[in-house]
Formats: C-alpha cells, structure tokens, sequence
C-alpha cells in the first residue's frame, strides 16, 4: 500500500513539475520544447564558422552542433542561395524579359509600347511617382520649372516643342537609361512603376 502510495506521489509531482515547467514569468521564458523554432540558425554569408563545435558550452541546438557554428552545409561552397539553373533569364512580375536596349537605342525603345493598361487609378499612382521622383527637376508641371531643375538648369520643358510628340517608349527609356543631364533612374524605379509615370506625363501633363 505504501508502495502503491508513493508511486502516485511521485507521478502527482512529475506531473506538477511538468506543468510548472510550462509557465513563464518576468525574465523566465519557460521550458522550450523545441528551441531552433524559437532561435533559429542565421546563415552568414560572409563569417561563416565552420567549426561544428564553436560555442558547443553554450549550445541548445538539437543538431548537436555548437551555438555559434553557422555555416551551410547544404548548399555547394557553403552558399546560402543556389545559382539559377544554366541558361534561365530573369523575369519581372508580369512575365517581362530584362530591359536590354542600350542608352543610345532611342529609335528601338520609341516603338516600345506601354504594357500597363490606362485607368483612373493608375493615373493616381503615376502622379504620386511623378511627384516622387520627377517634380524636383521637372516641376508640378513638367515645365522644367523645379528646384533641383532651377540649379542644374537644361531640364526638358515637357509641355514645349518636340517633348509633346515623343513615344511613350521614347519617353520611358530615357527614364531608364538616361540622356544628356538627364540621369539613369532604372536602378532606383522598377519598370511597371516607370511606365505609370510615362502614363501620367502623356495623359496629365502632354494631355495627350
């Protein structure tokens, strides 16, 4: 009987033992059942530590593995991301190929046409783009009129002379590539953002 006793005794405590394991208060995160769900793995990919067993003193990690061994070993030459496949291009989200034309292939681009169908909201989110990043040099107007334009000075009257008839492709390609003081900004606008823009400036500043 005392036998039988102290048996449910000891269960009664590992279970409370379990449950208090459970809790967490102030600076106790509790028990964790399975920590690298919590503090998981960071790859670094340019101080990888090779040493399995670096930090092993310190380590929870259920590989084994020492807390502060970091490197990949899943990947060829411990890279983080694998190589794309030989021979693949890069798409943009609407399935486009890279932009390729050279700076100088204005008459290639000028037969571009613009893939972003025309409607009120993209209108919309061509100005907000333009006011972003044209209005500085160009102006609210697209008179060249704009501070940064008043200091540099030759910014494009978008309203005047052979501006009002140039192609849209025209247009964006020179927002891409650059020509003359005006700088490349295909590094710093993605391409369906550029031709909102190009939008805008035909229908709202050309009115056209």
């Amino acid at each position: 009987m005392k036998i039988t006793h102290s048996i449910y005794t000891i269960l009664l405590a590992g279970v409370a033992f379990g449950f208090a394991s459970c809790g967490a208060s102030g600076d106790d995160p509790g028990y964790e059942y399975a920590p690298q769900m919590y503090n998981s793995v960071a790859y670094e990919p340019l101080t990888q530590i090779v040493n399995e067993d670096e930090g092993s003193w310190l380590s929870s990690r259920e590989d084994g593995k020492g807390e502060f061994f970091n490197s990949n070993v899943n990947n060829p030459y411990r890279m983080n991301m694998r190589e794309p496949v030989a021979n693949t291009v890069p798409r943009t989200k609407d399935g486009s190929l890279p932009y390729r034309l050279k700076a100088f292939e204005l008459e290639e681009a000028a037969k571009i046409q613009n893939p972003i169908e025309l409607n009120d909201q993209v209108l919309a989110e061509g100005k907000a783009l333009y006011l972003q990043y044209c209005v500085a040099c160009h102006g609210t107007g697209g008179e060249g009129d704009g501070k940064a334009g008043e200091v540099i000075g030759g910014v494009a009257n978008l309203k005047g002379g052979a501006y009002i008839n140039l192609p849209e492709g025209h247009i964006f390609h020179v927002i891409m590539k650059g020509k003359g003081r005006m700088g490349a900004h295909g590094s710093q606008i993605p391409q369906d953002r550029i031709w909102k823009i190009v939008h805008y400036v035909k229908q709202e500043i050309q009115k056209q």
